[in-house]
């Protein structure tokens, strides 16, 4: 590979040019703090990325940078939420399945790839499966690929390797995947967690996602059998599960035997496992969140969260009211392959209130929300007060199931409002 600093690097990057980055938790930020570097140099420089796990605010994201560079992200991550909810930038919104297809056909356009890879094998193959999902086509198609190359990323197997021939420019270097450690679920969040387990059958094949309530779900069903795992994210949680036997994927009709996710975020320990592991295999999103090929597993299940949700299911999980917050992700993908799955089954799951103390069912979606699964969707909601079925209630039934696990103190209010809003039907079910 032609090995050379970041800074002559990222001069391969012309104004006008739209840059994507990889995300995950192997952001290439020495790359993008070369590029930020050049912002007096450069012009109209397009920046986009999926779902990324750094926090502190992006090198590029600086409003006196705004003739140089311009975010138009597929998902708004903390990095740069700031930036475009002052308008410095946008999202574009597409189904996280879609978007190696979009790059692919040019219709997103995409001319330098920004990446984080292991160090080449005997074959001259790097790994970028540390977070696979869009980058993969982003890396196919782009003029120009410049790559952080370290031995701390892990070598991952799937459709996610990388030849060193296809590089243009690399900067070896020692950074390491982000790492996210998760302290026990609290009380409400375990509550949630027993909730959806009970609902959850040996022999499932899984899709859940990082974080306190996921963490609660595989803490519940660490006693089932022969579950399956073909997912976005791999985490340590899964891990867990899988070296106690429980997820063995054994029932699946899509990788048997193998674990199958576009990215992974957790502890160093977790990168350590999971380097040169045959038994899992990560692949880009047109795959992962392929809807028809997540419906060939039987009794496939998708847990994703909602920002809120209104009487009716519709669930708004990208934006606080217009404000956009980060996008739809794979939920879309997820929730209709696993419905489209013989014995499957989606969860949407949540505190019934935020931490501020604002209600998250509502009698309506505040204004400006987007809907990103609609209430024709909608199956299982869970909450600390319990779960309820959606799928073959009315609109009046709906709203009566979503009192019920909604907080106590909101529920006269959201009462009012479904009389209100659904008159008799409403009233005669009480």
């Amino acid at each position: 590979m032609n090995y050379v600093t970041a800074d002559e690097a990222v001069s391969l990057v012309r104004s006008g040019d739209t840059v994507c980055c990889q995300g995950g938790a192997s952001v290439p930020v020495l790359l993008q703090e070369a590029l930020a570097r050049r912002h007096a140099e450069l012009r109209d420089v397009t920046i986009t990325s999926g779902f990324n796990v750094h926090k502190d605010p992006a090198p590029f994201c600086k409003p006196e940078y705004k003739d140089s560079f311009l975010v138009d992200s597929i998902f708004i991550s903390a990095d740069q939420r700031a930036h475009v909810a002052a308008g410095y930038g946008s999202m574009t919104p597409l189904f996280l399945s879609e978007v190696p297809g979009m790059f692919r056909r040019g219709e997103f356009p995409v001319d330098v790839a920004f990446i984080t890879c292991s160090l080449p094998d005997e074959n001259g193959y790097c790994s970028i499966g540390i977070s696979a999902d869009i980058v993969i086509s982003a890396a196919e198609v782009a003029r120009v690929v410049i790559a952080q190359v370290s031995p701390n990323i892990p070598y991952l197997y799937g459709n996610c390797l990388i030849h060193e021939s296809r590089i243009s420019a690399a900067v070896l270097c020692d950074v390491a995947p982000v790492a996210m450690q998760f302290g026990e679920p609290t009380r409400v969040e375990s509550a949630i967690g027993a909730y959806i387990a009970s609902e959850i059958p040996d022999g499932a094949c899984l899709q859940i996602g990082v974080g306190g309530i996921p963490n609660a779900v595989l803490n519940g069903i660490k006693n089932h059998k022969h579950l399956g795992l073909h997912t976005e994210a791999m985490t340590d949680g899964v891990i867990r599960l899988m070296k106690e036997g429980v997820i063995d994927n054994s029932l699946k009709k899509v990788h048997p035997g193998v674990s199958v996710a576009a990215l992974a975020i957790g502890s160093k320990e977790m990168y350590k496992y999971i380097d040169h592991n045959r038994t899992m295999e990560f692949y880009e999103v047109a795959y992962t969140n392929n809807p028809y090929l997540i419906a060939q597993n039987p009794k496939a299940c998708a847990i994703n969260s909602a920002i809120e949700i209104d009487l009716t299911g519709q669930i708004c999980a990208d934006s606080i009211g217009p404000l956009i917050f980060s996008s739809v992700g794979g939920q879309h993908d997820f929730m209709y392959g696993c419905s489209l799955s013989e014995g499957g089954k989606t969860f949407i799951a949540m505190p019934s209130r935020t931490a501020k103390g604002k209600a998250k069912i509502v009698p309506t979606l505040t204004p400006g929300a987007g809907v990103v699964t609609t209430r024709f969707q909608t199956q299982y909601v869970a909450t600390e007060y319990g779960i309820v079925y959606l799928h073959n209630l009315n609109l009046a039934k709906r709203a009566k199931a979503l009192i019920s696990i909604a907080h106590p103190d909101d529920r006269e209010a959201l009462e009012r409002a479904a009389c209100e809003r659904f008159g008799y039907s409403f009233l005669r079910l009480k």
